[in-house]
């Protein structure tokens, strides 16, 4: 049963962690692409929340996943969570990026 639960928080765990990935690349493509930024929004817009919502739900997925892994093989745990950790830590890369230097041109 936990290697079940196991395995549907994994999925859950890429799913999530690759939304903000291609939230934050799409708009940033779509910029560079077009060559301008778009108008100052009053709201932070769809994208954002998309990014925001994907990273607060990836918190309990994140915490079923480690409750109901099997630590007995540290390695598999590592290599089911790797992918995800590198694809959070690469849109947060990408946002800070597209926030301090394509903001300021």
């Amino acid at each position: 049963m936990n290697e079940r639960i196991n395995r549907v928080s994994t999925a859950g765990l890429v799913i999530l962690s690759a939304i903000p990935l291609l939230t934050v690349v799409t708009a940033a493509a779509a910029i560079l692409l077009s060559g301008r930024l778009p108008p100052p929004e009053p709201d932070e817009g769809t994208g954002a929340h998309i990014f925001q919502l994907s990273i607060a739900a990836l918190v309990p997925v994140g915490l079923v996943f480690l409750a109901t892994a099997d630590w007995t093989v540290p390695a598999r745990v590592l290599r089911r969570s790797a992918f995800p950790i590198a694809a959070v830590v690469l849109a947060f890369v990408v946002l800070y990026c597209f926030e301090h230097f394509l903001h300021r041109v």
